[in-house]
């Protein structure tokens, strides 16, 4: 049974302070409180109460002047058996005596799951793309289909902020839904303020990269593998696979989890993997305007709409490197960005200089939300990357062959740049610019923004 305790700072604090007392709501599963009062750097007070207990529930922090009328301040969650509330600078709210440190009885659950499965594994393709499915597109390896149990496991780990060292950031930190999946500034925080080397890429269609290989440099040969190097990295997330599967192990949710997706409840990388893996794939993008009109032969386009998708297809050769429904690079390349190259890409990771500043090539679906745009973020509007292919392209011995005049897929340069033809310069007019941005824009799936099935299953 619930009850109200109370824990008076020790004697130095009380002199030092005008705070007198701690009331703390506790049960009997409850450990002590720690209670401490530090200088803060701005010349205030930073309070810090620290939570210790074995179960996973949600704690609300409130405040009185007379232990009878409670203003609520903060709320934290217990997720891995300990929580803290830190407020600084308490001298600036007159009449703050006491605090009082209770369960909010209103959050029952920790997870936010359905009762029933969700459906990951049955997706209603349109015709255009179903035709790409179990083909040369697909990289869902015969070991780790897409299932509803396994999606999602992965969804509840892909937001979970103790897979990083100081619980903190979760996968979703960096790859917002409402940003398609990628974040919004040029380069990411990590779990100790760091930041991220490059820009975050969007994950929708992940799927639909019949390479394989993922991040900028493709350096994982799968995305089973990518999925477990932010965790280890020093800088994203901090910590070490051992640590990971011994913290979750701590938790009857993801027992749980565990055996719905695989059979039993063992938890080891492999399967923390494979289950990030499936909800990856999972998130796919066919209810755009786009899809919505191929089967009318695109006669609900605006004349702007058409006019870009015909620049796309034509004149701009657009399409040589964003191919198919999915509009997905398949090769790696140098777009011009720069010489001498800053950073090297793939010649960074394969040592080959004929690699360096080449990258892999991302979906453009939902790339309207996916700004900033490049491996660094460098542009902030899809204007600014029109004006780039129009007539910013910078010539280097690694260019693209499809960012030459001769040059394309088969032709003169090739598909990687052999340094053959001129440079394209397209020098699109302003009308052209913004029709190009109009047909992008339809390639943006709303709903794929606000999909339950894709948010954050925690109740925070």
């Amino acid at each position: 049974m619930n009850h109200l305790k109370m824990y008076t700072m020790d004697l130095a604090l009380c002199l030092t302070s005008t705070i007198p007392a701690f009331a703390v709501e506790m049960d009997e599963t409850a450990g002590l409180p720690r209670i401490s009062l530090t200088p803060s750097e701005a010349g205030g007070q930073i309070l810090k109460l620290e939570l210790q207990e074995t179960a996973q529930r949600h704690w609300r922090l409130d405040t009185s002047q007379d232990l009878t009328n409670w203003t609520r301040l903060s709320a934290t969650t217990t997720l891995d058996g300990s929580g803290s509330f830190s407020l600084s600078d308490l001298q600036s709210v007159p009449g703050m005596n006491f605090f009082r440190a209770a369960l909010d009885s209103s959050v029952t659950n920790v997870l936010n799951l359905p009762q029933s499965p969700t459906n990951y594994s049955e997706v209603d393709w349109p015709a255009h793309l179903a035709a790409e499915l179990g083909g040369v597109e697909d990289n869902t390896p015969s070991d780790n289909p897409v299932t509803d149990a396994g999606a999602t496991l992965g969804r509840v780990l892909f937001y979970d902020v103790k897979l990083s060292r100081n619980h903190s950031i979760s996968c979703s930190s960096c790859h917002l839904q409402k940003s398609g999946f990628s974040d919004d500034p040029a380069l990411s925080e990590g779990f100790d303020g760091g930041l991220t080397g490059r820009n975050s890429m969007g994950l929708a269609n992940s799927l639909f990269y019949r390479r394989e290989h993922f991040f900028w440099d493709e350096r994982a040969d799968t995305l089973e593998d990518q999925t477990l190097m932010p965790i280890q990295d020093p800088v994203e997330m901090g910590m070490t696979l051992e640590d990971l599967v011994e913290r979750l192990s701590q938790y009857d949710y993801y027992k749980t989890l565990f055996t719905n997706a695989f059979g039993d409840e063992e938890i080891t990388s492999n399967r923390i993997s494979r289950a990030l893996a499936q909800f990856v794939r999972s998130i796919v993008s066919y209810r755009t305007k786009f899809d919505e009109v191929v089967a009318s032969d695109f006669s609900n386009f605006t004349a702007q709409e058409r006019a870009g998708r015909n620049l796309f297809n034509g004149r701009g050769r657009c399409n040589d490197c964003h191919q198919g429904p999915n509009f997905v690079g398949q090769n790696i390349d140098n777009n011009g960005l720069e010489f001498p190259f800053v950073d090297l890409g793939v010649g960074g990771v394969t040592g080959d200089a004929r690699d360096e500043g080449k990258f892999k090539m991302s979906s453009l679906r939902n790339i309207e939300l996916t700004a900033p745009y490049m491996h660094d973020g460098r542009f902030q509007t899809l204007e600014e990357v029109i004006d780039h292919y129009s007539n910013g392209v910078v010539d280097n011995p690694n260019l693209g062959g499809e960012l030459r005049v001769n040059g394309g897929p088969g032709g003169p340069g090739g598909p990687g740049g052999a340094g053959n033809g001129e440079v394209a310069r397209p020098n699109f007019t302003a009308a052209e610019r913004a029709a190009l941005v109009a047909f992008l824009k339809t390639l943006t799936d709303y709903e794929l923004m606000e999909d339950e099935r894709f948010s954050d299953p925690f109740q925070r």
